[in-house]
């Protein structure tokens, strides 16, 4: 890795996580605070300016999923969908998680702000709290590379919510239970079918049968589980009901 994103990643620090993580069932947008200090800060005594970066960032509601439902989505490396392979094989139950997400750059926003960083970092947890905000976080990120900063802190959010919030979950809901060497590992019904899977695929029956969604969607659901044989008959009463 190159040295300075090393020296980038090492520099950044979270200095207040927003008090809600990432929703299990819902969506989420988090409103961050990206602190730098001004780069020709280096060739001055002046330490009073703070670079204040605001954005958004959203994720979509976390999917679980097994390593063969990843194997065959789109978009993966050609070593990616090796190793993706490879742990459809060897551990079929194993739970994934997937999240999507999307840093919104019609929200940004960039200001500069008398005071040190500390001291506008406090100032903006202040108004944090009197706003009652629990989604909002500050970041004191690495001037020049302030981009890597923000992507530490992405992944800081995904990985407390995979074991404060998704795993205890989706473990309430019986879709993962822990197996007796701490792996998580998908739940199945008497037909070996996920019941996540189960689950997603008979609210996308409904859809279809209302007319909500286009059957084709439920086609690529069906086959990224590797269950259309299992459902084919079910499917194809959909276009019967048309006639």
């Amino acid at each position: 890795m190159d040295k300075r994103i090393i020296e980038a990643l090492e520099n950044t620090e979270i200095l207040r996580m927003p008090k809600q993580l990432i929703s299990t069932f819902g969506s989420s947008t988090i409103h961050y605070y990206l602190l730098t200090e001004p780069i020709y800060l280096e060739f001055t005594r002046n330490k009073s300016e703070t670079v204040v970066r605001e954005g958004r960032i959203s994720w979509h509601k976390p999917k679980l999923l097994t390593p063969g439902y990843m194997f065959r989505i789109e978009g993966f490396s050609k070593e990616a969908r090796k190793a993706l392979e490879t742990l459809a094989n060897e551990f079929p139950d194993l739970a994934g998680i997937l999240y999507q997400f999307k840093v919104s750059k019609e929200f940004e926003e960039m200001s500069f702000v008398s005071g040190s960083l500390f001291a506008v970092a406090e100032k903006i947890s202040k108004e944090i709290d009197r706003k009652n905000d629990s989604l909002s976080a500050i970041i004191k990120g690495a001037a020049g590379l302030w981009d890597i900063s923000l992507s530490k802190f992405i992944l800081d959010m995904m990985v407390k919510s995979i074991y404060s919030v998704q795993i205890p979950d989706f473990q309430r809901k019986g879709f993962l239970d822990i197996n007796k060497i701490g792996q998580a590992i998908i739940s199945k019904d008497k037909y070996g079918i996920p019941l996540i899977a189960r689950n997603e695929i008979e609210k996308l029956f409904k859809l279809a049968e209302e007319g909500r969604i286009d059957p084709a969607k439920l086609k690529v659901e069906l086959d990224k589980w590797g269950f259309f044989e299992y459902y084919q008959d079910r499917f194809f009463n959909l276009f019967r009901r048309k006639r």
